[in-house]
């Protein structure tokens, strides 16, 4: 007994030097140190006021608002910052929503570059007005949708309209604009899509919003990184309803709707139902995470041989943006129960937004959470669904390109591809794209990426400049 007793701990002695040899072998990369420069020229400080223009023109978009005036009027401000593009590209309105095209020489296939030209309401208080377009001290443009996403519109419009003015003649047909409904997944971006398809154009790359230039992209990782979104997840909408029939609440009976609900609700957060995985992107995205990671993270992704089933399983509460990229999620966001305040309901519901991953994709899921929720006689509803998207293999040649280029720009900053967790309008062109790509190639800071879709929203002047610098580079290399 005790010689099986020495050779188990001799056997976890050797186990735990091997996972120290090989972490300690792992060296920090660049971009652990790696920092962005704000540029303080008079051309961050032009831009700043140009953008600023853009953010004075409210865009707040709802799928019960039709109309499209507020559009319009951000439409004749566009024409009035980049006179060279309405002058010498193609124009098409598509009830708001705007697709350019820049007609290239012919010898490489098209590319597009997009971003939403509509943003989220602004409630609360802010420390500037949400469309005020203010410009502080620092250099900080505010207001709503300086960073999702009238900033990154901005700089892919200014690269056109400054390619064109040095009379640059592209190699590719380069597309360009973006929907006014990417904020509640409308008719834009898909009639944009259609558009391309029914013309015959199949793009060679689509670039739209998603990662952006920030430090600590994940908790434990210290460095400066860009991150490129290669994985867009499926989405859904799901009603979950509880019956029953009803009552007076002076005598209620046991497990009424609402009871039920919160059964099952408690049931979902405390187990959760999905199968977590690491897919080649997210190893991808650890392994270049890795080397800037806290040692005792760094020990677990070095020696994922040994760590992995233990990591899939506490990653969420690691981390929830990480835990997200690994599983099919399941948010729990609006209920309803009884009209009455001392009436029991007879029909109660919750709704629940999913956003579901490849290797687990809607009709397991839904069977999943829908089976879970008959054990609380709860009857499940599909509101709204739609699949996961393509995956841009980050060894294909439209991520070596983002990436080269993003290198270029950021000099030092780690490049990593990563799953989104959000949706964005990339997903509308799977049939006339195989390479959609989530980047946006701007430096934010975490108050900045925290304000996206909250309050006091802003983003530097000074990161402008690199912004319009990536675009110019892609269509180049394109």
């Amino acid at each position: 007994m005790l010689k099986l007793l020495l050779i188990l701990v001799g056997l976890i002695a050797l186990l735990a030097i091997i996972c120290v040899v090989r972490t300690l072998m792992v060296k920090p990369t660049a971009a652990k140190t790696a920092t962005v420069e704000l540029d303080a020229s008079p051309r961050a400080e032009e831009y700043g006021q140009r953008l600023a223009q853009m953010i004075r023109q409210e865009t707040i978009s709802s799928r019960y608002d039709p109309d499209r005036t507020k559009f319009y009027a951000l439409h004749n401000k566009l024409e009035e910052l980049f006179p060279n593009i309405h002058a010498k590209c193609e124009k098409h309105d598509f009830n708001g929503s705007l697709l350019f095209k820049w007609t290239g020489t012919g010898e490489h296939a098209p590319v597009m570059l997009m971003s939403h030209q509509d943003v989220v309401e602004a409630g609360g208080t802010w420390e500037h007005e949400p469309f005020s377009g203010d410009i502080d001290e620092a250099g900080r443009v505010w207001g709503r949708g300086t960073v999702d996403t009238k900033a990154s519109l901005f700089c892919l419009l200014t690269a056109v309209e400054e390619l064109l003015d040095a009379g640059y003649t592209p190699a590719c047909d380069v597309y360009f604009g973006g929907s006014c409904t990417e904020e509640w997944s409308g008719e834009g971006a898909p009639a944009m899509a259609q558009y391309l398809k029914d013309n015959g154009v199949h793009l060679a790359l689509l670039l739209d919003e998603g990662g952006m230039i920030i430090e600590e992209p994940i908790a434990g990782v210290k460095g400066m990184y860009g991150m490129v979104g290669v994985v867009e997840k499926g989405y859904g909408d799901v009603k979950f309803i509880a019956r029953s029939g009803g009552g007076h609440a002076s005598a209620p009976g046991k497990n009424t709707p609402l009871v039920r609900l919160g059964k099952f609700m408690t049931e979902v957060e405390q187990n959760d139902p999905f199968r977590s995985e690491l897919t080649p992107t997210v190893r991808e995205m650890f392994r270049r995470l890795m080397p800037n990671m806290k040692f005792g993270l760094r020990l677990v992704m070095a020696n994922l041989w040994l760590f992995e089933p233990i990591l899939v399983k506490v990653l969420p509460s690691i981390s929830s943006a990480a835990g997200a990229m690994t599983r099919t999620t399941l948010a729990f966001t609006t209920a309803k129960g009884s009209d009455g305040l001392n009436v029991l309901p007879q029909e109660a519901y919750v709704t629940g937004n999913m956003r579901f991953i490849h290797h687990q994709a809607n009709e397991e899921s839904l069977k999943i959470i829908s089976e879970l929720a008959a054990k609380f006689d709860i009857e499940t509803e599909v509101i709204y669904q739609d699949t996961p998207c393509p995956i841009v293999e980050f060894d294909s040649d439209a991520f070596h390109l983002v990436e080269d280029v993003a290198a270029e720009i950021y000099p030092g900053v780690g490049i990593c591809p990563y799953v989104m967790t959000g949706g964005t309008d990339a997903k509308y062109y799977k049939d006339v794209c195989d390479n959609c790509i989530r980047f946006a190639p701007l430096y934010i800071d975490q108050q900045q990426y925290a304000s996206i879709h909250g309050l006091n929203e802003n983003i530097f002047q000074g990161a402008l400049p690199k912004g319009v610098d990536f675009y110019k580079r892609v269509i180049q290399k394109s």
